[in-house]
């Protein structure tokens, strides 16, 4: 089974450009496009009753999908283009259709929340919960920056395998697009009772913090260097917060690649402290990938 990757729309500028970012990355990977949006009655805060007519409001969210699936199709008359609207809560109706997509594509006004019928923390929710890759897209995406010179950024951190869903998805995007990708770890001074005797021993084999922390990035890249080994490399260490260090390395990005691991307490689900940064202030499109 072919897993298409699906886009949430709700007539906004941000979800059309979030539109037409899946329908350019469908095409690159050769899988279908599904346009989908969630409609739910009453609205959120409105009584039953009150404001708009049901019948036009799913009139209008139907069309509207209609005309937004259009829009791709003859952009990529080559492209499988299907649409529908989920009736139910956003991020029930969301979460369910990244359960079978490769990737699920949002809109995002940045610098702030999700847009549209992800107000408040629902789009929190659905990029804490989604089983597959989030990609946030701004109003003013184009596709010029995806040209090749561009880079996929992506961030590491942790052992070999904490960050090896997001190195999978930024390779495999880096090489249907002939881009290169640009892997970044930061690394801060623990307390020394953080070490335990046996990672005192390794620092020391290896000379000292940062060599260690090079040799760790680059363990982290092997398998995935031996997977592609037509995408350039470009491997970065620095000393600093993980969300500044990975934003300061995004002047020639076209795509940020970040892992997650979702915290879940009384309140909710929520993301962490480095996708949090980047989602709000990333200067290009966002891919916020679940830990495998």
């Amino acid at each position: 089974m072919t897993h298409p990757i699906t886009v949430g729309v709700d007539g906004s500028p941000e979800s059309g450009a979030a539109a037409a970012w899946a329908g350019r990355e469908a095409v690159r990977r050769g899988v279908p496009l599904r346009v989908m949006s969630a409609w739910h009655w009453p609205p959120h805060g409105m009584l039953d009753g009150a404001g708009p007519d049901r019948d036009d409001q799913a009139r209008w969210a139907r069309e509207m999908v209609r005309d937004v699936a259009r829009t791709v199709a003859d952009a990529h008359p080559d492209l499988p283009v299907s649409d529908e609207v989920v009736v139910g809560p956003a991020v029930d109706a969301l979460v369910a259709e990244a359960a079978g997509a490769r990737a699920l594509v949002l809109g995002s006004r940045g610098h702030g929340a999700v847009v549209g019928f992800l107000l408040g923390s629902v789009g929190q929710q659905v990029i804490a919960e989604a089983g597959c890759p989030v990609v946030l897209v701004r109003a003013d995406d184009r596709a010029a920056p995806e040209a090749a010179g561009r880079e996929i950024v992506v961030g590491q951190q942790g052992e070999p395998d904490d960050s090896a869903a997001a190195l999978e998805f930024a390779f495999e995007t880096a090489a249907a697009r002939g881009a290169g990708v640009r892997a970044v770890r930061a690394w801060s001074l623990p307390p020394v009772f953080a070490y335990s005797p046996g990672s005192l021993r390794l620092l020391d084999e290896a000379g000292g913090l940062e060599p260690y922390e090079t040799k760790a990035l680059a363990e982290a890249l092997r398998p995935w260097r031996e997977r592609f080994p037509g995408v350039p490399v470009t491997p970065h260490v620095e000393m600093g917060s993980a969300g500044q260090v990975l934003l300061a390395q995004t002047a020639r990005a076209q795509l940020i690649v970040v892992g997650r691991r979702a915290h879940r307490s009384a309140l909710g689900s929520r993301i962490g402290s480095v996708a949090h940064a980047v989602l709000h202030h990333a200067p290009c499109p966002v891919a916020v990938v679940p830990h495998s």
